[in-house]
């Protein structure tokens, strides 16, 4: 099922960061050596959280809770979080990357989606983007340390 309001869709990105940042307190617990920089990611997901419901609940008025301002289908950002038994740091940090990619694609997708009905919660998506963006060189070069 699509996603089209924009309630929906501020629910589907809480999920989603929701889902993330408890992946990275089981990494912070599983992988000591790296627990600073696991549990950064998932504190700065709480406060995306935060800051995308704060510019919703600024602009939201019936008008555009009314209309059709998205249409997101949810599977294609989903991720599992699962890591297999025998699944290594480099396969841990992978499934992070993926994880980050995929996120990062519904953020600027629901911005592209939204630009033209609203101006804080897209921007505010982007900057989300940009957050998260940044992640994918840190985890890269977590992998090579231990590499």
């Amino acid at each position: 099922m699509n996603l089209h309001t924009a309630s929906e869709t501020i629910s589907f990105a809480k999920r989603l960061e929701n889902e993330s940042a408890k992946f990275y307190q089981d990494l912070a617990l599983k992988y000591a050596q790296d627990k600073d920089v696991f549990l950064s990611f998932a504190q700065e997901n709480g406060k995306n959280v935060v800051q995308i419901e704060r510019a919703y609940y600024g602009v939201i008025t019936d008008a555009i809770e009314g209309c059709f301002a998205f249409d997101i289908e949810p599977d294609e950002y989903t991720f599992k979080t699962e890591l297999a038994e025998n699944a290594g740091y480099s396969d841990a940090v992978d499934k992070a990357i993926e994880m980050e990619e995929k996120i990062i694609k519904f953020y600027s997708d629901a911005a592209e989606q939204s630009k033209s009905l609203m101006a804080d919660v897209p921007r505010n998506f982007v900057i989300v983007v940009k957050k998260r963006n940044s992640r994918i060189p840190k985890l890269k070069s977590l992998v090579e340390e231990r590499g």
